[in-house]
């Protein structure tokens, strides 16, 4: 809403340092400021508002040291969240942009599952929450929306490198650039494109997954790219609603991968810095920028309360929309494939879940006794059994945090 009071008074005014709202990275850190007021000056009335509702915890005995302590602890806190990024997007944040429309919505329609989850949970006293067949449902409709407006909105476009010899005249507008003493053309075109490490130009194509349907395979991408989505978004939602186990480990781990996005947008929707670094530039999305600081402010502000001993959880409301935000934004700056290294920690916790609960079953089945590989899943709880104190298991899971988001920052120059 400023973004647009910042283009009338431009046109019609000159207000001395008014033109610092064009800039992507004044926005941003306004965007960082406005989030962190909110989530730490106003989020202290939202904590007292729920304890005065009894919007409690309810904690089963799992046997882990500590854990009864935190009965009746405020939950739903990821009100605070969603407020924190939506309120400075809203305000900074270029509208008409499909890239901000598509976190806005993101945003919203996580945060109704997991406000709806942790409602029947706490009123109704379900321990159960929402069915997870609604849940699925729920995210696979949000990767559906996101994925097939990604593939047919024609203001969604990939900046490609065209050699000479493959110009047409029926081909969309090039530009001609020039690199040192040569010259090459550029050009916006749809495209299943996206960034992986270790190809060919960190570039790969959905469609040739289906090369093997022969001539005119290309017609089928979007059901390919639609499937990644789908399994993206719901991975990564359960992923980040897993991992919200202990204090400030989800909030933590998702401060350090919104950082790590907000940066790949801004070199990616920057020309100047895509074409130095030699990397799939995607006009418009830049603007995403101004989401990311939001939602790393929002984090950190978030963290002021739930850092150990936690005053307030941020509930289902929080960590499924927190996941969801990770997943669309990764797939809408093309860097979806690199989610299993950035969410690493994400990844961990969600296979450790799987692998115990698989092998529980295969040796009841085969042995007539459940056997375990870890002594509890999720993994922060094996090592809350083995005697770890939580801060410590969140700091280290931090610290394994920022080595994956370095890593990934520098597959960017892998090829």
């Amino acid at each position: 809403m400023l973004y647009y009071l910042y283009e009338y008074l431009n046109q019609h005014y000159d207000f001395p340092g008014l033109r610092l709202f064009q800039y992507i990275t004044f926005r941003t850190s306004l965007a960082v400021i406005i989030s962190l007021i909110i989530t730490t000056v106003y989020g202290r009335r939202i904590i007292d508002y729920l304890q005065k509702m009894q919007v409690g915890e309810t904690v089963r005995n799992l046997g882990l040291e500590g854990q009864m302590q935190k009965q009746g602890t405020p939950t739903m806190g990821g009100i605070m969240i969603l407020l924190g990024i939506l309120v400075p997007t809203l305000l900074l944040a270029n509208l008409s942009n499909i890239y901000v429309i598509l976190m806005i919505i993101t945003t919203i329609w996580m945060g109704i599952i997991g406000f709806v989850d942790d409602y029947i949970k706490v009123f109704k006293k379900n321990k159960e929450g929402l069915a997870g067949r609604f849940k699925i449902v729920g995210q696979v409709g949000l990767a559906l929306i996101i994925g097939w407006t990604m593939y047919f909105n024609p203001n969604i476009v990939v900046r490609q490198t065209v050699d000479e010899s493959g110009i047409s005249k029926t081909t969309a507008p090039m530009v001609l650039r020039q690199k040192g003493e040569s010259f090459y053309y550029t050009q916006d075109v749809k495209s299943t494109l996206t960034n992986v490490p270790f190809y060919k130009n960190n570039e790969f194509d959905y469609a040739k997954v289906l090369k093997f349907l022969g001539d005119g395979y290309e017609k089928y991408a979007v059901f390919v790219f639609l499937l990644f989505v789908v399994i993206i978004v719901t991975a990564v939602s359960n992923g980040a609603n897993i991992t919200d186990g202990i204090d400030g480990l989800a909030t933590g781990t998702s401060a350090i991968i919104g950082l790590t996005l907000g940066l790949l947008a801004y070199v990616s929707g920057n020309t100047v810095i895509a074409d130095y670094l030699n990397i799939m530039y995607i006009p418009n999305s830049g603007e995403l920028m101004i989401f990311a600081g939001a939602f790393v402010g929002a984090c950190v502000g978030f963290l002021w309360y739930n850092s150990y001993p936690a005053q307030v959880f941020m509930g289902d409301t929080g960590s499924l929309a927190i996941g969801g935000i990770i997943a669309a934004f990764a797939i809408m700056i093309r860097k979806e494939l690199l989610i299993p290294v950035l969410c690493g920690v994400f990844l961990i916790e969600n296979l450790s879940v799987i692998i115990q609960v698989s092998y529980f079953k295969y040796t009841k089945k085969r042995f007539g006794e459940g056997r375990r590989v870890f002594l509890m899943s999720p993994l922060h709880h094996h090592y809350q059994k083995k005697g770890y104190h939580e801060a410590k298991i969140v700091t280290r899971f931090w610290i394994i945090g920022i080595l994956l988001a370095i890593i990934t920052i520098i597959t960017l120059k892998l090829r």
